[in-house]
């Protein structure tokens, strides 16, 4: 039988971003928070001897358990789903700060095309622009909207940047842009010959030492390389750790109990009532009693407990009803890579978001009249650190083993300059997320199954975004130039660049989203679902920006709850 704890204000289940957020911003407020990570706890020393790329990159040191919790996938649904057994798609982070422990640092911020997809898209296009299996729709939200809570962030967490051409601010970054190397003044020299606009990238890597409104001070970034993958030993790279739960700990309103995997929200119909888990060291199981339930895990997580709690009407694609597990999205990867014979960089130093970029084909900031496809990418040049390991590659014709392939990934190891879009797909009436039939987990709850593949919108538009990255690596003057401009079936085996978005969505319609824009449940007032689940569509951008700035709106929005009650939309 569960043992039954002393009730809180709130239980915040997932400890990363979001969770690491909205405890800092309530506890601030006086309210008690208890926070439940399945993970172990971690701390800043703990990454001290981490530069190891075979532990971190390619054994996942940091990442779920799959052989306690995992999903299943297929195509379509014709087909039978199997149970992932090998984390390549995805970075499914575990341990408190989650995922952000192990980001790159990324800090692009969504466009108002993307919050107002639906409506801009008519607007410019007319409806018939729109696929008819495409289920684009508007947020509830807008860029004036969200904006002080971007600027919230990016103090929070000392984002690095400059001013983009196409996205003016009303604020600045808080730090400068990162320092240039050769290879980001030869995508700036080129891009702007070919009339682009670049800037260097917002970074979560601190540019120089910096102290933040909350007075949590961290050092400047050292160029080590090992961000991706890897917790930062210096504290330098913006992460939960280092930033929102030490204010929530200075509090003394915070509990943080790690190694708890919640099972279910327990709840009367009309509210929860708390949380349901199981301390997964000893087996015992707790039920956490909390005026209000926040879900601040992974988009499989959040997604996964709504649809075993019963809350919210299961999305059937065939009738094109319901909402919990629609609209998964995800980005595809569209780039060339560029070869120089006698041109060497130093490709062994850089930073998780060190480079640059340009929106020139991102989002609606070109015109798609004669074009097959909605949205687009932002283009980047990165460098990140090349690591043994995953950074071998050589010229296309080269044998893939060999003497040959040998001398050829030696040579031009420091010799690459890799021009990428992180393009963005849209959701689709047969992309959805549902409860397995067959599988279940370590804990006996079914596991979560995916539907996901490609459309014809995503083919097109990874064709066009990898022509336009071929034309800049060209322009380069690169001696090599390789691109696949053809994009295959959805494939978990293979790399994406892991923002999963959907399943728990935001909208104006309690019939056609899950959550307001407070991300409070529509169909249950004392529940919040943060994180990218929440997230209507892909953008053609990194999605933790947005993810932070629409948790401090939740936090916003749960203190007024605590206070009023009632749906705040």
């Amino acid at each position: 039988m569960a043992t039954k704890l002393p009730k809180v204000d709130a239980v915040v289940v997932g400890v990363g971003w979001a969770g690491g957020i909205i405890a800092s911003e309530l506890t601030k407020q006086g309210m008690k928070v208890v926070g439940l990570e399945q993970g172990k706890e971690r701390k800043t020393e703990d990454f001290l001897t981490a530069h190891d790329e075979l532990r971190y990159v390619q054994r996942k040191e940091l990442m779920q358990d799959l052989s306690k919790e995992t999903l299943t996938f297929r195509n379509n649904t014709s087909q039978r789903a199997l149970p992932m057994r090998k984390m390549s798609a995805f970075s499914i982070g575990t341990g408190v700060g989650g995922a952000g422990v192990h980001w790159n640092g990324f800090t692009h911020l969504f466009l108002d095309y993307d919050f107002q997809i639906r409506s801009k898209t008519i607007e410019r296009y007319e409806e018939g622009k729109i696929p008819e299996d495409m289920t684009i729709q508007d947020w509830g939200i807008t860029e004036e909207l969200i904006d002080p809570y971007y600027e919230k962030f990016v103090n929070m967490a000392g984002i690095s940047g400059e001013a983009n051409h196409f996205r003016p601010k009303n604020w600045e970054y808080p730090t400068p842009p990162m320092k240039k190397t050769e290879k980001m003044d030869i995508f700036i020299k080129t891009t702007e010959k070919m009339g682009l606009h670049p800037f260097i990238s917002p970074s979560a890597n601190l540019s120089e030492n910096y102290t933040n409104p909350d007075g949590i001070s961290r050092v400047a970034c050292q160029y080590c390389g090992f961000c991706d993958h890897f917790g930062c030993e210096y504290g330098a790279k913006a992460d939960p750790l280092v930033t929102v739960l030490p204010v929530a700990n200075e509090t003394g309103n915070f509990e943080l109990r790690a190694h708890s995997h919640v099972v279910d929200i327990i709840h009367d119909g009309e509210k929860a009532s708390g949380v349901r888990y199981i301390n997964t060291l000893t087996g015992e199981e707790f039920i956490q009693e909390a005026e209000i339930v926040i879900l601040a895990a992974y988009t499989f997580s959040n997604t996964k407990l709504m649809l075993v709690s019963n809350i919210g009407k299961p999305y059937d694609p065939e009738t094109g009803e319901g909402v919990v597990g629609k609209n998964y999205s995800d980005h595809f990867l569209s780039m060339a890579f560029g070869f120089y014979d006698n041109k060497q960089f130093n490709d062994y130093a850089g930073a998780g978001a060190l480079g640059v970029s340009i929106d020139d084909y991102n989002g609606d900031f070109f015109d798609h009249s004669d074009l097959d496809f909605l949205h687009g990418g932002l283009i980047s040049m990165s460098q990140v650190g090349t690591r043994p390991i995953g950074g071998n590659l050589a010229p296309l014709g080269t044998p893939g083993w060999g003497k040959e392939y040998k001398k050829n990934s030696i040579h031009y190891f420091n010799r690459q300059l890799m021009v990428f879009s992180q393009s963005a797909a849209m959701p689709n009436r047969y992309n959805y997320l549902s409860l397995d039939p067959t599988y279940k987990d370590a804990y006996e709850q079914p596991l979560l199954r995916m539907t996901v593949n490609h459309t014809d919108n995503e083919r097109a538009l990874h064709t066009f975004m990898t022509n336009r990255c071929q034309e800049i690596v060209q322009e380069a003057g690169a001696d090599h130039v390789m691109a696949f401009d053809q994009l295959g079936d959805y494939n978990i085996g293979a790399f994406v660049p892991e923002h999963s978005i959907g399943g728990t969505i935001m909208g104006e319609d309690p019939n056609t989203s899950v959550v307001n824009n407070y991300s409070q449940v529509w169909d249950m007032e004392n529940v919040f679902i943060l994180g990218a689940s929440t997230f209507a569509n892909q953008s053609g951008v990194n999605p933790t920006g947005t993810l932070g700035a629409l948790a401090y709106r939740a936090a916003e929005g749960i203190q007024k709850y605590a206070k009023q009650g009632g749906l705040l939309v």
